[in-house]
């Protein structure tokens, strides 16, 4: 099937694309101290040499003590906003695009862990999930202060000339721990209703605004699924999925990135749209799929299995054909293969490398 579909250029007013396809973010663990290095550097570069639309960053966790899980996850703060700047300069030389995918690890964080092992975990209930209560509840106070630490990690992107942000709202982290009820019980204006259990993220998107202004662009990631529980959703329904959306999309998002384990899967009964299909189809607005493009295996398997044989695309050519959604993420295929979108342009798909795990031990 031809691939040119994927190779139209993304024209939003906030931001210009050259194709449709999304480095995605990916936990790497490879900045000493929590800061980028030239190792990083060159990791980021040889993916926009090899033709990506536009790079999101793994994790980079916000100025707060609790935020990271791990001394060699890169901060986006202090000493380590120095190391981001050279990391935007090498993929802006190499004629590429690139955004910080901004995160606290909340709850997931386990005691003992980061930077700041004496400091506890953040979680707006003190619960790792449903009946885990292993800490304390965030007060407001705290809240505020989360908050202010988002804004000011996007205005930090603005300075340092990132293109984009984008804010990890997924898999059981910090502001889904707000979303999900398992893990907010809290009986304030942040727990109860869908609403308030968006509130967190609805005044992080309104603060982050205040900074950046609205031209900058933004995108919020998502998932159903949480690591505590892969079979959970936050919206069982169409209609459950518009009410999470909505304050969302009203407060400023400019794009949604959807992420699921497996892109071709429909989301709901009696529809063959994926996640991303449907938040397109409800908010109007953008949206970009992911879930082990490219691979034969989605990555909890690819763990236990050891890879992850190179799989076609025809499947996601015909989504994207038909419009279902606009931008498509690529995560393993592309540690495999820093070439992998040239080599699908050039349809050269026979020398696109199988994913093993070992490749996630170094980083080249």
């Amino acid at each position: 099937m031809n691939s040119d579909v994927l190779f139209k250029p993304f024209n939003h007013p906030k931001l210009q694309l050259p194709n449709r396809i999304i480095m995605a973010p990916m936990t790497r663990q490879f900045s000493p101290n929590g800061i980028p290095d030239t190792n990083v550097e060159e990791y980021y570069r040889k993916r926009a040499e090899g033709g990506v639309g536009l790079i999101i960053t793994e994790g980079t966790t916000v100025n707060h003590r609790a935020a990271s899980s791990g001394v060699q996850i890169p901060c986006f703060h202090g000493d380590a906003l120095e190391g981001w700047e050279k990391v935007v300069k090498a993929v802006h030389a190499a004629g590429g695009k690139i955004a910080p995918q901004l995160w606290h690890v909340g709850s997931i964080r386990k005691p003992g862990e980061g930077p700041y092992p004496d400091y506890p975990s953040a979680t707006p209930s003190g619960l790792l999930g449903p009946d885990k209560k292993v800490l304390e509840p965030l007060s407001t106070t705290e809240i505020d202060e989360l908050v202010a630490a988002y804004a000011q990690a996007a205005s930090d992107a603005v300075r340092l000339g990132f293109d984009a942000i984008e804010l990890h709202e997924a898999y059981g982290y910090l502001i889904d721990n707000f979303f999900w009820e398992g893990t907010n019980q809290r009986d304030d204006k942040y727990g109860g209703s869908v609403e308030n259990r968006t509130r967190f993220a609805v005044e992080i998107m309104q603060a982050i605004r205040g900074e950046v202004g609205g031209d900058f662009p933004v995108i919020l990631r998502f998932s159903q699924w949480k690591q505590q529980d892969f079979e959970s959703k936050l919206a069982q329904t169409a209609a459950e999925l518009e009410q999470f959306l909505s304050p969302l999309s009203d407060a400023g998002v400019d794009i949604f990135h959807c992420s699921t384990r497996r892109f071709w899967e429909p989301e709901f009964d009696g529809s063959s749209l994926n996640l991303a299909g449907w938040v397109k189809k409800i908010t109007a607005k953008p949206t970009i799929s992911v879930g082990s493009v490219g691979l034969s295996e989605e990555f909890v398997a690819t763990y236990s299995d050891g890879s992850a044989e190179v799989a076609g695309i025809d499947e996601l050519l015909s989504r994207m054909q038909a419009d279902e959604f606009d931008l498509i993420a690529v995560g393993r295929a592309l540690i495999a293969n820093p070439e992998w979108a040239n080599k699908v342009k050039n349809n050269d798909m026979d020398s696109i490398e199988t994913f093993r795990k070992e490749q996630l031990t170094e980083l080249v």
